[in-house]
């Protein structure tokens, strides 16, 4: 066994939790209270480290958002870097998210004003805040998208990642991207699929997204798009326990293409599948279709290459 990896299960857990408003963060938190986890929510984040110095009598989970009264993106990138380099914690930061439509319903069932916007509809704040913690977004360990999830769905999710009674996995993100807006940051390793054949070019697929069945279907039928996944699938199951054996808690993986919209969703999907088939914990990112999504709360994305 190696010192990492035994550093790693014997240091102390610490679950940062944070998200957009309405995304679901103060249901995750009295969930992983019930998994046996001390919880503090909102605390400064000038007292954090303060309270990390003393004794931890069991793991714990801060509660982060932008209620918080010194909040600061760049405050909280600088606390998580100070909390992974500490060697008697294990920090893992949980980002609950849900797209801009929902969280706009959930405040309209609620009433509730935003706190980046308590003059203006949901919607600006929602906008606001999602761009803010973007930064954030893209540094977290485990991504957890809430739009579809019932409170008891997101309990159920929770306990998977973080039931104490199981050992801790490697969090996998599998992100696709465009290589025209720049490849995400943070990521361990990245594939190109501008060689596989594009949707782009068949009027009927243009619009539509790799989560298509049909343009899946087109992006598969490339004759050299099954043994391109088999490689990969093979090389990510080969690499995935040598990085757990060395204590990494977290590994990226992109996928690119043109536009991000049509064959890195794809591969994504089915690269996704095959590692959560094999016993792995996933999460997935598309980064131009959500880029789509905020721009246009509540319509479907379109466009692109």
């Amino acid at each position: 066994m190696s010192a990492e990896l035994s550093t790693a299960q014997t240091a102390t857990r610490v679950v940062l939790v944070t998200g957009p408003s309405g995304a679901g963060r103060s249901t995750a938190i009295a969930a992983l209270e019930d998994l046996g986890y001390e919880t503090i929510d909102n605390l400064p984040l000038s007292l954090v480290p303060r309270l990390l110095d003393g004794p931890l009598l069991r793991p714990l989970v801060l509660g982060i958002d932008v209620r918080n009264r010194d909040f600061s993106v760049t405050a909280l990138i600088e606390l998580i870097d100070r909390l992974t380099r500490a060697p008697a914690l294990r920090l893992e930061v949980l980002y609950l998210d849900a797209s801009p439509d929902v969280l706009v319903r959930r405040y309209s069932e609620t009433r509730r004003r935003h706190p980046l916007a308590p003059e203006d509809a949901p919607l600006e704040g929602i906008t606001l805040e999602v761009d803010l913690l973007a930064p954030i977004r893209a540094r977290a360990d485990v991504l957890i998208d809430t739009s579809a999830m019932s409170p008891h769905e997101l309990r159920a999710e929770l306990a998977r990642w973080f039931d104490l009674g199981k050992i801790a996995r490697l969090a996998v993100s599998l992100h696709s991207f465009s290589y025209k807006r720049g490849v995400p940051r943070g990521l361990d390793m990245m594939f190109d699929c501008r060689f596989l054949s594009n949707p782009h070019w068949v009027p009927a697929l243009r619009p539509l997204t790799g989560l298509d069945p049909a343009v899946a279907a087109h992006v598969a039928a490339d004759p050299r798009y099954p043994e391109f996944i088999t490689k990969v699938r093979d090389l990510l199951l080969f690499l995935l326990p040598a990085h757990v054996e060395e204590g990494k808690s977290h590994l990226a993986v992109g996928f690119g293409c043109t536009g991000g919209q049509h064959r890195s969703v794809a591969v994504t999907e089915n690269i996704a599948r095959a590692l959560a088939e094999a016993g792995w914990q996933v999460s997935k990112r598309h980064r131009e279709l959500e880029r789509r999504a905020l721009a246009q709360p509540g319509v479907k994305e379109a466009g692109g290459a």
